[in-house]
């Protein structure tokens, strides 16, 4: 499984083109991510230099990926019960719809081929991918699995 880049640039080069961040700020995050690793959109909302549907927003743009706000999507309890609660923590995603033997997830970071094989193992359909923000996913997942917990 690989992604084919509809435009050649990085995200960080991306977000200066658009406005999102200034050139000293995608330093800073470059800088952070050097020292202490992880996703460069994740560095740059947790400096508070833009936000969750930002980054999810360039990705759409850079990848092509169609962007899911979760908060305005009716889930379906089943559907999302297609993946287990740690598998949907663990990547950060949640599944939002089945039609035959492809299962359509929304992701925070749309690029994490391990995440992908493990859906297709696990509930033997193809993976179609959308992006959403960390938080509407969390948010997604903390409302149709953690009612178990508290019966």
């Amino acid at each position: 499984m690989q992604f084919k880049r509809l435009v050649k640039k990085q995200l960080g080069e991306l977000l200066i083109e658009r406005g999102i961040v200034t050139k000293a700020q995608l330093d800073k995050a470059l800088q952070v991510q050097k020292e202490k690793g992880g996703l460069i959109g994740q560095i740059l909302v947790v400096l508070g230099f833009t936000n969750e549907e930002e980054i999810a927003q360039a990705l759409t743009v850079q990848y092509g990926f169609p962007y899911l706000p979760l908060e305005n999507y009716e889930l379906n309890k089943e559907i999302v019960k297609l993946i287990p609660e740690n598998v949907a923590r663990q990547y950060g995603l949640v599944a939002v719809d089945r039609i035959g033997d492809t299962i359509t997830v929304s992701m925070s970071n749309p690029l994490n081929i391990k995440a992908l094989e493990d859906i297709e193992l696990l509930t033997k359909c193809k993976a179609q991918v959308f992006v959403s923000t960390l938080t509407g996913i969390n948010n997604a997942i903390d409302k149709f699995y953690s009612k178990e917990k508290t019966k």
